[in-house]
């Protein structure tokens, strides 16, 4: 399988330097390449073209994303301390890589529907992380059992995407995962004083 290949990996962490630098659209192929160390003609043994590259990058990044975090928080005992962990490891991971955290906030947002379809598909067993943790806390009671899953699904993941983008957009100028308990507690605790 390509994929377990060592050059599909330098190719792919190449492809986030060059394309967080670069931007997606002067991303050619050649400076992917040239970074990775390997010929132009090389990565077309394991890619179609620079969108699957780009596509290829997100589906090898956010795999090791939900692994990391699905391993963080199968310790965890409360849905609570699972929200928690997810935000902290969502934080922490991007804030040690800065190339991808560019790629994923500003590059992953194409105009092009058929490329975001794809990159709506990679997204979606991580959210169905989130869908587990607010299922769980649910039946637990330490989440009310009236709760829309879906909304807060989506605004659990937008507010995290949003903090993200931020902290990308402010050049990355303050603690990312510092801010990671006070989400946690807005998200869990909303704006109410109760």
């Amino acid at each position: 399988m390509k994929k377990n290949k060592p050059k599909y990996k330098q190719i792919i962490d190449a492809a986030v330097v060059v394309i967080a630098e670069n931007g997606y659209h002067a991303s050619q192929v050649s400076k992917i390449a040239k970074k990775a160390g390997v010929a132009d003609g090389t990565i077309y043994l394991y890619f179609k073209n620079k969108e699957d590259i780009l596509v290829s990058v997100f589906e090898e990044k956010m795999g090791q994303f939900i692994e990391e975090i699905e391993k963080g928080i199968s310790d965890k005992q409360t849905a609570n301390d699972k929200l928690l962990t997810l935000i902290m490891l969502h934080f922490r991971q991007l804030a040690d890589n800065h190339h991808l955290a560019t790629v994923t906030q500003l590059e992953l947002r194409q105009s092009d529907p058929q490329l975001r379809l794809k990159i709506n598909k990679v997204l979606k067993p991580y959210l169905l992380v989130i869908d587990s943790i607010i299922k769980e806390g649910i039946e637990g009671s330490s989440f009310r059992d009236n709760l829309n899953t879906q909304l807060v699904r989506q605004m659990i993941f937008g507010t995290l995407d949003e903090t993200v983008t931020n902290w990308v957009m402010k050049e990355r100028k303050y603690d990312l995962v510092a801010q990671a308990e006070d989400v946690h507690a807005l998200l869990i605790n909303g704006l109410s004083v109760s």
